[in-house]
């Protein structure tokens, strides 16, 4: 069972929990829409709130109710490396600490978080930020909780879901962004992008389906292909092994 993100970063002040969780979304939210400047300075953000939780952590979990940055950024992560190894894990003290330092830096000195930067924001700086970010937030709950890496690194894939620049998320409902790709793929798509099972219904809201009828003769020529898992009854959608390897091999290695 995937644990739900609040339980799982249960340790935290609710404050400081909320505001990791919204700096982590906006990241996702901002890549997938292919902002990649907007992702990169909320990357720097993470970076400040992530410290904070560092620090209270590696103080025997007392934990400041918000978020707050240190004068001097790398230095104070250096600092958090030489508190007692025999009590903490490297991971804590010294690996995160070090992820956190190169994020904080793409925000100062890769032209994102001031004009006229020597190297402009573009989409491989984002794809750093955005990969670095969901680690760090697998290590916390990792090590917050206490559970494996597969786990935690599920409960992390439940939180954001998978990040395509195809996916436009707007409102209550999300386009796909070209046009021209077909409606089962579509639906394939839409399903690999969500970690959990998807109703026909949501489905049909978000390919612009108004005729349910029709829609549901695509989902069962992909559930007849072993694509997707359509149980018809209650309308659940779930995409198969052979669905995801179709996506990534063909869909997603056009992009």
């Amino acid at each position: 069972m995937i644990l739900d993100p609040d339980t799982a970063l249960a340790r935290l002040p609710s404050g400081l929990r909320a505001e990791l969780l919204q700096e982590f979304s906006k990241i996702s939210r901002n890549y997938r829409e292919g902002r990649w400047e907007a992702a990169e300075l909320d990357g720097g953000r993470f970076s400040e709130v992530a410290y904070t939780v560092l620090a209270g952590y590696l103080d025997g979990d007392n934990f400041a109710a918000r978020a707050s940055k240190p004068n001097n950024f790398e230095r104070a992560c250096t600092l958090l490396g030489q508190i007692n190894p025999a009590t903490y894990s490297k991971s804590a003290r010294v690996t995160v600490p070090r992820v956190l330092v190169a994020l904080y830096d793409f925000r100062n000195n890769r032209g994102v978080g001031h004009v006229g930067g020597d190297v402009n924001a573009n989409h491989m700086d984002a794809e750093f930020v955005l990969h670095a970010a969901q680690w760090v937030m697998a290590e916390f709950v990792r090590l917050f909780h206490g559970t494996d890496l597969v786990t935690a690194t599920a409960v992390v894939e439940a939180l954001v879901e998978r990040t395509l620049p195809l996916i436009w998320e707007v409102g209550q409902v999300r386009r796909i962004l070209d046009s021209r790709m077909s409606l089962a793929d579509g639906t394939l798509l839409l399903l690999y992008a969500s970690v959990a099972s998807l109703s026909d219904l949501r489905l049909a809201k978000d390919l612009e389906q108004q005729n349910l009828y029709n829609y549901k003769r695509v989902l069962k020529r992909l559930h007849a292909a072993r694509m997707i898992e359509y149980v018809a009854n209650s309308g659940t959608v779930t995409l198969s092994p052979l669905g995801v390897k179709f996506v990534e091999e063909r869909l997603l290695s056009s992009i």
